[in-house]
């Protein structure tokens, strides 16, 4: 694989391309904790820099925890960037909270970092966006284990509104339906509105992860991912798995029509431009004898066939 420490697991990244240089950044944390489901509560952010997709350089970790008391006081999670009009770079991030060091219930806080660089990233501790009670569901109001607020994806539309989708879980419906793609706007970056979810709770997804939003061949998508524990009795027994998926969004996030771009074997996937082609990149989740890998593989090209997006073998660029 491309990027595989001999010393940290990695796992959800994001990624964006200036002048030309890809700038990944993921989640890591050490292999020292010898078990990688603590890894959730001992992430931080690193970052690398390749021309090619395949070679990365890394510059070490650029985001840690806060102090007590602070939206990521635990670890730093998902995120994205973009960059403002006046040329500065904003990472906006997930923090998180856990309650106690015996228990899985966490708070998710989306937060912000901005930089001038891309290298050396300076936290904005004042800016906190939460979940609204109004649409979504926050600790306690269920037994699901967290709050779940995170995973920023952030965009411009045409007219110069900014998006957020936030992997969220609205406050009313059954619970493995209560996965929905949370939504903010903003003007400026700065100032963010709480919106009600793009899609309803009914769709067989307990919660939906790392959103990306793209246009392939003429056909708006969303790119996310899901694994079988949060994935409806009913979409399972028509062959839904663990894995990266897509849906195509018209009018709508049309989720009735999702379906499984990778497998089990990759996760939280991103499509990226390569030499004008769509590749996908994804972190390796199992192997079928480890339960979890860790790593972001190699670019694998993307197969489009009338904005139908399929892994032909997963084949990797040579």
């Amino acid at each position: 694989m491309a990027l595989t420490p001999v010393d940290r697991w990695i796992w959800d990244f994001w990624h964006i391309q200036h002048e030309n240089t890809h700038h990944l950044y993921y989640l890591q944390a050490p292999k020292s904790l010898d078990d990688p489901e603590l890894r959730h509560r001992n992430a931080t952010v690193g970052h690398a820099t390749s021309t090619d997709l395949s070679n990365w350089t890394e510059h070490g970790a650029v985001l840690n925890p806060g102090p007590p008391g602070s939206v990521d006081a635990t670890a730093t999670w998902t995120g994205s960037i973009v960059r403002g009009d006046d040329g500065t770079w904003f990472m906006f991030y997930t923090g998180s909270t856990f309650l106690s060091a015996d228990t899985t219930s966490n708070i998710e806080v989306i937060t912000m970092a901005v930089s001038t660089d891309l290298h050396t990233w300076t936290k904005v501790p004042s800016f906190a966006l939460r979940a609204d009670q109004r649409w979504y569901e926050t600790l306690g109001d269920s037994d699901w284990p967290e709050e779940a607020w995170r995973d920023p994806w952030v965009y411009r539309d045409d007219a110069g509104l900014w998006h957020m989708l936030i992997t969220a879980r609205a406050n009313t419906g059954l619970s493995i339906d209560r996965g929905v793609v949370g939504h903010a706007t903003s003007p400026d970056l700065l100032t963010w509105t709480v919106l009600p979810p793009l899609t309803e709770p009914r769709h067989g997804f307990a919660h939906l992860e790392v959103f990306q939003k793209l246009t392939i061949d003429g056909q708006p998508m969303i790119l996310f991912s899901a694994h079988d524990q949060v994935i409806s009795g009913e979409r399972r027994s028509t062959g839904a798995t663990t894995g990266t998926w897509a849906a195509p969004w018209n009018d709508e996030i049309e989720l009735d029509h999702a379906t499984n771009l990778s497998g089990a074997s990759l996760y939280s996937g991103r499509i990226i431009d390569h030499d004008g082609n769509p590749v996908l990149l994804a972190f390796e989740l199992t192997n079928g004898t480890q339960p979890f890998v860790g790593g972001i593989c190699d670019p694998i090209r993307v197969n489009v066939d009338h904005g139908r997006l399929t892994l032909p073998n997963e084949a990797r660029i040579p």
